[in-house]
């Protein structure tokens, strides 16, 4: 009589009531304060050198570094994370990560124009190299805990860190902002240094990492000859869900860049954040809902009917000729976004090899950074002749997202078909 009482007592808690009880009711809020320096570091280093060399163009290639190190140190941090365990890395990352920004507030203030970027460009590549992976680790965790559980638990626990995702990169700039401007332009890379140094520990040592068992503590279970037979299918299915996230990287980082163009058409250029941020909410709220659809509804579906709607609602920027027009089209343009992220995720997942799933959680990580620069830098240059031009990018993007989602149909027919292959 024990196992109906405890089901409806669940019930009665919703399902994301289930993941306190699953993880533990520290490591929700744990796990997002763990993940906000992660998206102060970006802008805080534009920020920082911007303001000490006086120079945008400095400041975007300190930004730059920062994120060509994310998306280079990423998979390396989830491979070693995979084989070791991730307590030790994350403890290494959280040190190092924390040298790497004190580092670069030091070589900041020291080097300028006159006397060359290059140190600060290499402190800000290390930063981001070093940078603790917590949003594709936590998700690791989830599917580790979520094994022997209800179907339902892991979809709600990926749509949970899509939002909690999206909090933070809306939250982290904020705060960069305000820090900045009301007290110093240091200050919120300090905030972040702190953050890694407490927050990433308490988060390495949490008792969920028990459940993610390292590669050097697993029997050997298929002959290496099984193993070079499967890796070539196995490549291409994880390729197709890291496709995806360059592409979602580039519908963020062309529309964040068109944002900017566009408020500029009315002399509001440092309004862009906030516009973007109404995408956002839409975006982290129907992220939310992905935990209610039914389990027939397969992700290879999923992934085809939510990037069709980001198709359709991406053409919606292109008619906008006021603010209030582009505020309901970013607003209506962020319902299927986060469903399409929180799909694609779980379909990594499902196509991980289960001795590497840390690896592909991070390089779907490292995509959208790497999308994120492609779309930037290809809508910047059609910003100069057209808004309406760079607008087209993420719409662009959205088409390919819808590509790659028919393909998934033909070669992850389903999720037991997926789980087979890794």
């Amino acid at each position: 009589m024990a196992t109906p009482t405890s089901e409806v007592d669940t019930s009665h808690r919703g399902r994301f009531g289930r993941l306190p009880e699953i993880a533990g009711a520290g490591f929700l809020p744990l796990g997002l304060i763990a993940r906000l320096p992660l998206a102060m570091l970006t802008v805080g280093a534009l920020t920082l050198v911007t303001a000490g060399t006086d120079s945008y163009a400095f400041g975007g290639f300190a930004a730059g570094a920062v994120g060509i190190g994310s998306a280079l140190g990423a998979p390396v941090l989830g491979f070693l994370a995979d084989r070791y365990g991730q307590r030790p890395v994350l403890l290494l990352s959280a040190a190092l990560n924390t040298l790497a920004i004190v580092c670069l507030i030091i070589v900041s203030g020291v080097s300028g124009i006159e006397t060359g970027l290059l140190p600060t460009l290499i402190a800000a590549f290390l930063v981001g190299a070093t940078c603790p992976q917590i949003g594709p680790l936590a998700r690791v965790r989830w599917m580790a805990l979520t094994q022997d559980k209800r179907p339902t638990d892991l979809d709600t626990a990926l749509s949970y860190e899509s939002t909690a995702d999206e909090l933070t990169f809306v939250l982290g700039p904020a705060l960069v902002g305000l820090l900045a401007s009301l007290i110093a332009p240091w200050l919120p890379l300090a905030l972040a240094a702190a953050l890694t140094l407490a927050f990433v520990s308490a988060f390495a040592v949490h008792p969920t990492e028990r459940a993610v068992i390292p590669l050097r503590r697993r029997p050997r279970t298929r002959s290496s000859e099984v193993k070079t037979q499967r890796r070539a299918h196995t490549g291409f299915l994880v390729a197709l869900p890291v496709l995806g996230m360059v592409m979602m990287g580039t519908f963020f980082g062309s529309t964040q860049t068109a944002l900017i163009a566009f408020a500029g058409g009315f002399g509001a250029e440092t309004a862009a954040g906030l516009l973007y941020a109404v995408m956002g909410v839409s975006s982290a709220l129907t992220a939310l809902s992905v935990a209610y659809w039914p389990q027939r509804f397969r992700h290879p579906l999923r992934w085809v009917a939510s990037a069709a709607m980001m198709s359709a609602a991406a053409f919606l920027p292109l008619l906008a000729l006021d603010i209030p027009f582009m505020l309901a089209a970013l607003l209506i343009l962020g319902i299927p976004v986060g469903p399409t992220m929180v799909t694609i995720f779980s379909v990594g997942s499902l196509v991980a090899p289960k001795h590497l799933v840390g690896t592909v959680m991070t390089l779907l990580a490292s995509g959208i950074v790497a999308g994120t620069a492609l779309g930037a830098s290809i809508a910047g240059a059609l910003a100069e002749a057209s808004v309406r031009e760079a607008f087209a990018v993420p719409m662009a993007a959205a088409v390919v997202l819808l590509l790659l989602g028919v393909v998934s149909t033909v070669v992850l027919p389903s999720r037991t078909d997926a789980a087979e292959v890794s």
